[in-house]
């Protein structure tokens, strides 16, 4: 599993994940940088990922919807706010119904996501920050720290098959 450190800081409004890859950073850049890649770990084992709309560049928008083991789909978008190639983006990330219009009852978080050389390999930290500490504590409840590590965990195997 390559996810290395979990932290929730409710007093900053942030989830910060670490996780540690043996590949090159532009190896790893390039799973969230290509549609059909970012499917297969986007959502947690049994909810994969359709990627709709894929622009990764400042200013651009990405859509998406995971679909669950009963047929159930869960709609979501990215705003894309920066992107510095092939280190780091940032972006917001929102629930959406399903003509991707957000979702106000639910929490968006801003996004920075960097990828940096470590020990022969690629160290990415994803950082999530939130309105307010009921915005994370939902996420939170809803099972964001599994999700979103067990979507991680699927990249090794990603990278093991190109």
């Amino acid at each position: 599993m390559p996810v290395t450190d979990v932290k929730q800081d409710l007093d900053n409004l942030t989830l910060t994940i670490t996780a540690d890859f043996s590949a090159p950073v532009e190896r790893v850049w390039q799973v969230y940088a290509d549609p059909r890649q970012l499917e297969k770990i986007w959502g947690p084992p049994g909810y994969p990922a359709t990627v709709v709309d894929h622009n990764l560049a400042p200013g651009g928008r990405m859509t998406y919807f995971m679909t669950g083991p009963e047929g159930e789909k869960y709609a979501g978008y990215w705003e894309v706010a920066t992107v510095d190639r092939p280190r780091s983006f940032s972006f917001a990330d929102g629930f959406a119904d399903e003509d991707f219009n957000p979702t106000p009852e639910l929490p968006v978080s801003e996004n920075v996501y960097t990828f940096a050389e470590h020990d022969g390999g690629t160290r990415a930290t994803y950082v999530s920050t939130f309105e307010s500490a009921d915005a994370l504590q939902k996420v939170l409840d809803m099972g964001v720290v599994e999700g979103a590590t067990s979507a991680i965990g699927q990249i090794d195997d990603l990278l093991a098959s190109s």
